[in-house]
């Protein structure tokens, strides 16, 4: 091990986090969970509401959060719906920074069919829109081959450079520190710039974690995990990311040129937990083990396992 708790603890400050409408009923007040100006992505999901997005921003913004909603290239139904989610958006909740992705649609609903059909369409320009994250794909995509996520990644770049905005790659959630390494590497080494947030699993049972990943087709986090199933008892039991956080703390620290410089969680349903984790790590009341990760205290009376 390179990394220190220290290193450890910078890598998880200014963290962000993810909901989804309907996630977002369930929590009573943003403010009392997450510190003030915390990112909350808001996701834009297939067949919903804009609507409801921009309702969620526009909550996120008066509890004191950073409201940064996606804009799914294919479920956008036309420019003017574009220009109009974007002007409810900035309008509404003072939205400056967007996530743009494809979208996990077979058939897009419009003219829209990727990232940088938006990103291209002048309307983020236009509408005042400051920061853009994109998305990032360690393990791949079931969606596009990889020398197509190649070509999108030099295209984005090229964009950013052109148009001045401040432009960042958002990752898929993951659970093996090496993938994202050796990732991180390789597109470092064919051109890109853009500094990376990595999409971090947040405290959620070994169950939870499977089916989330099964969804998204993730190949080598998927096999970090089943090697943990021949134990069924620990399907029920919660997990916790630290082995994660201390591989990419190791290799940031081997590597003083990596891209890494974000985490971002996604909570599965457990915003509280999940955050009063990070908590925890944040203020260094953590020690590391001799397994790889590291241990905190319980939390609400229950063991976030070290992985």
């Amino acid at each position: 091990m390179t990394a220190s708790m220290t290193d450890i603890q910078t890598l998880v400050r200014g963290f962000s986090v993810e909901t989804t409408p309907g996630s977002a009923a369930k929590v009573e007040d943003f403010g009392a969970l997450l510190p003030a100006g915390t990112t909350v992505n808001v996701t834009q999901l297939p067949g919903s509401s804009l609507s409801d997005t921009i309702a969620v921003c526009r909550r996120l913004r008066a509890e004191g959060m950073e409201p940064v909603p996606h804009i799914a290239a294919r479920s956008i139904e036309s420019d003017a719906v574009l220009a109009k989610y974007l002007d409810g958006l900035t309008g509404e909740a003072g939205v400056t920074e967007v996530l743009v992705i494809g979208g996990g649609v077979d058939t897009p609903a419009g003219a829209y069919t990727e990232t940088m059909d938006v990103l291209r369409s002048g309307r983020l320009e236009a509408a005042g829109i400051r920061k853009v994250g994109v998305a990032g794909h360690p393990e791949g995509s079931p969606d596009i081959s990889a020398d197509g996520l190649a070509t999108a990644l030099t295209a984005k770049n090229e964009w950013a450079a052109k148009t001045g905005i401040e432009t960042y790659i958002e990752t898929q959630f993951c659970f093996d520190a090496g993938a994202i390494l050796k990732w991180e590497k390789s597109i470092r080494d064919a051109g890109n710039a853009l500094p990376i947030h990595i999409g971090v699993p947040g405290l959620a049972s070994l169950k939870t974690l499977l089916k989330f990943a099964q969804v998204s087709g993730i190949g080598p986090s998927m096999r970090v995990l089943t090697r943990q199933t021949r134990n069924i008892a620990r399907l029920l039991t919660v997990q916790a990311p630290d082995k994660l956080l201390v591989g990419l703390a190791d290799g940031i620290q081997a590597d003083p040129d990596c891209l890494i410089r974000h985490l971002h969680f996604y909570p599965f349903g457990g915003l509280a937990k999940t955050v009063s984790w990070v908590d925890q790590v944040t203020a260094g009341e953590f020690s590391l083990n001799n397994k790889g990760g590291f241990e905190t205290a319980p939390l609400a009376g229950k063991t976030a396992a070290a992985s």
